[in-house]
């Protein structure tokens, strides 16, 4: 069995996986609970009817098939409501994946500022382009992962979520939520760079889905853990010294 290297981003206070013992040499670990796995493919779906509402928000690219008014059958307008609810839809999920951080098992939390967290990311990038590194191993997510965690579904997702609520309620300044979010252009600039910054962080997210759906595919396929079948089951595999030595 190849070297690993001892992690040191731990959470001794919280919650520790389920392990099964499926064969002599090898568990099942409880990776992703449920909570998670619901908020994984909730956040996937409205992502994706985000994006394709929003880019036919910004650019129409089909047509009613019967020539009338637009009032008449309102494609703009269904495509307007499923737009929000789905950005309804994607905000009290991530509140709710906010609370699992501090609810969840050892998997479910991320933190920066833990010891060795930034050296452990350099040596998975050193990992990843193929030069020699001391990348531990993982169970749960490396820290470059959650690193891009932090970035798109923390600090992206608030972006976006207030320059689109913001543009949601600009028509309407005196209503309640009109105010609510009447601070956001102090923040990112006047109307059209609010649509800018909307704009620019939702192409960052289908970059960062491509990205995702790759090294996915990648660490399923290097380490053989059931890295995929893990976001419907929860269970990854691992072998019984990994998880003797790493995930107690």
């Amino acid at each position: 069995m190849a070297e690993h290297h001892k992690s040191q981003i731990v959470f001794p206070n919280k919650r520790p996986a389920k392990v099964i013992n499926e064969y002599s040499d090898h568990r099942k670990v409880y990776v992703w609970e449920l909570p998670v796995r619901l908020f994984h493919w909730m956040n996937a779906g409205a992502i994706v009817a985000l994006m394709i509402t929003g880019i036919y928000i910004a650019h129409p690219f089909v047509s009613a098939s019967v020539p009338e008014e637009a009032s008449a059958n309102n494609l703009m307008g269904w495509v307007r409501n499923i737009h929000f609810f789905a950005a309804f839809l994607f905000t009290i999920n991530l509140l709710f994946r906010w609370y699992w951080v501090f609810a969840g098992n050892q998997y479910a939390t991320s933190n920066p500022l833990k010891q060795g967290f930034w050296p452990e990311t350099y040596q998975t990038v050193r990992s990843y382009l193929f030069l020699k590194n001391k990348k531990p191993h993982y169970t749960g997510h490396n820290p470059l992962a959650q690193l891009s965690y932090w970035v798109f579904i923390g600090l992206g997702s608030i972006i976006i979520m207030l320059t689109g609520y913001y543009l949601l309620f600009e028509p309407q300044p005196e209503s309640w939520y009109g105010k609510l979010f009447s601070w956001v252009p102090y923040l990112f600039g006047d109307s059209f760079t609010v649509r800018s910054w909307h704009h620019l962080v939702a192409w960052g997210f289908m970059v960062f889905i491509v990205v995702h759906v790759y090294m996915a595919f990648r660490e399923d396929w290097l380490e053989r853990n059931g890295t995929m079948s893990s976001i419907f089951t929860g269970y990854k595999t691992e072998k019984k010294q990994v998880v003797d030595e790493h995930d107690k």
